[in-house]
């Protein structure tokens, strides 16, 4: 009897920015060798809109002819003892651990690896009892990883917040004002712990797993691999393997948005979105932005959103512009804007000719599908890791105009700096110009890096050989 192919297993966080990417990096590993693909959810009871994205996901790849099993862990009891968003989300993986080992001693395959989030370092103790190579996966950019593997480091020099300093070093980077850190670790605390947890750990890994491109981050990823972030120690291998866009699917009926889109000039359209999570705004900052948007002259496609819902996912609801908007803006602007209140198609909008330029929260899949389509940035970060991302996009790569946003009021922008930025993002200024022809360079770069012989398709071919080596080499310890 033939045994089993090999498998690898991936174990995801399930929110939006996290679980698509991976899953799209672990169907084409599937194409790199004879492997199938187990995925491991979590039953994130506490959100039921991310849990009902997991079933769309796994209805549609069922239908897809791939050889991918989906298992659901049993669910846990929500931790109740938490403070703040990172402690609550590693003690509710913490909980998963049992089961995550008894998900991977029950598979009938043998497993070629396990593939996890980084925020769930926790189970690296379950692959170490299991004797199976595990790999970290960051959904982010080479900077985050930088700063992430520089984190225990620091905390030993650093003796008070990282907040309080003027600057932070990431190697490879220019010095990180520390006002643009993730808000975690500007004050010690159980998240700012936790990060520096996921730094000690994510060097045990078999493998670093990164959503980006090569090119796109030369001078961070030097740095890593010339070990200048862990001084003395030999940090893991990385892989990159960004981007891992799905292709939408054919003869799909076109969203309104799309529509819309189609009526418009080329290069003619700024676009407004702020991922699956973000768009709702105060109306004190929905009405800088109308303002902005009407003093530009430009046309635009804004996707307004309304409140985030007490408890449950993090989704906002769709917006009532009516209530929202400053009167009249909707006639004013009929001619060259649409306001769209609901969830929107945000890469099929983006890779429209019509699109010019993107004021996006810089969430790095948003970030990515914009480099993809050679279409410039203005940062408006507003959580997470995306103040550190925005200065990289400006500062670093080149393909965004400057934006003032000021963190200290809820990341406010005011509505003569988002027109001067507008402005200049669709070509009104030598920053803008700039920024556009780097974003073009930068087009390029990506969709070189997954053709045959890129840096991102050589690098997943390296990672499949070496998980199939691994699982070559156990059959033969077996066999002995």
């Amino acid at each position: 009897m033939a045994s089993a192919s090999p498998t690898i297993v991936l174990v995801p966080l399930c929110v939006p920015g996290h679980l698509p990417p991976l899953f799209e990096a672990g169907k084409r590993l599937l194409s790199s060798g004879a492997m199938s693909l187990t995925v491991l959810f979590m039953q994130m009871t506490m959100a039921a809109n991310l849990m009902s994205d997991v079933t769309d996901l796994i209805r549609r790849e069922s239908e897809s002819g791939l050889d991918i099993r989906f298992h659901h862990l049993p669910a846990v009891e929500l931790p109740t003892d938490s403070h703040g968003t990172e402690d609550f989300i590693m003690r509710f993986i913490q909980l998963h651990a049992p089961h995550v080992k008894a998900a991977l001693s029950g598979l009938a395959s043998p497993v070629a690896a396990v593939v996890v989030d980084y925020f769930c370092t926790t189970l690296f103790d379950v692959t170490r009892e299991l004797a199976l190579p595990v790999y970290a996966y960051l959904p982010c950019s080479a900077s985050m990883l930088a700063l992430i593997l520089r984190l225990p480091a620091l905390d030993e020099e650093v003796s008070g917040d990282l907040g309080d300093m003027e600057a932070v070093d990431v190697p490879g980077m220019p010095p990180v004002p520390a006002a643009l850190l993730p808000t975690p670790l500007m004050t010690r605390g159980p998240n700012y712990a936790w990060l520096v947890y996921h730094g000690k750990r994510i060097m045990e890994a078999a493998g670093v797993i990164v959503y980006t491109v090569a090119e796109l981050e030369p001078n961070v990823l030097a740095a890593i691999a010339e070990g200048r972030c862990v001084p003395g120690r030999r940090a893991p291998t990385v892989y990159l393997i960004g981007p891992a866009l799905s292709v939408k699917a054919p003869g799909k009926q076109p969203h309104e948005c799309v529509t819309w889109l189609d009526a418009q000039p080329s290069a003619s359209v700024v676009l407004l979105c702020f991922g699956s999570m973000g768009g709702s705004f105060p109306a004190p900052q929905v009405r800088e932005i109308a303002d902005a948007l009407e003093r530009s002259g430009h046309r635009f496609l804004w996707v307004l959103r309304g409140p985030v819902p007490a408890g449950g996912a993090p989704y906002p609801t769709d917006a009532n512009v009516d209530e929202l908007l400053p009167e009249g803006f909707l006639e004013r602007t009929k001619d060259r804007g649409l306001v769209w209140p609901k969830w929107a198609p945000q890469k099929d909008i983006i890779a429209h000719p019509a699109v010019s330029g993107f004021v996006t929260h810089c969430g790095w899949n948003s970030v990515l599908e914009s480099l993809w389509n050679g279409v410039p940035l203005a940062p408006w970060p507003l959580f997470a890791e995306q103040h550190l991302k925005a200065f990289e996009l400006v500062s670093v790569m080149g393909v965004a105009v400057a934006m003032e946003v000021d963190r200290k009021r809820g990341n406010f922008v005011e509505a003569a700096e988002l027109e001067r930025a507008v402005r200049s993002l669709m070509g009104g200024s030598e920053e803008g110009r700039k920024a556009r022809v780097k974003a073009a360079e930068a087009k390029a770069l990506c969709r070189n890096a997954v053709e045959e012989g890129g840096s991102s398709y050589v690098s997943l071919q390296e990672l499949a050989r070496e998980m199939l080596q691994h699982c070559g080499r156990e059959a033969e310890d077996s066999a002995s």
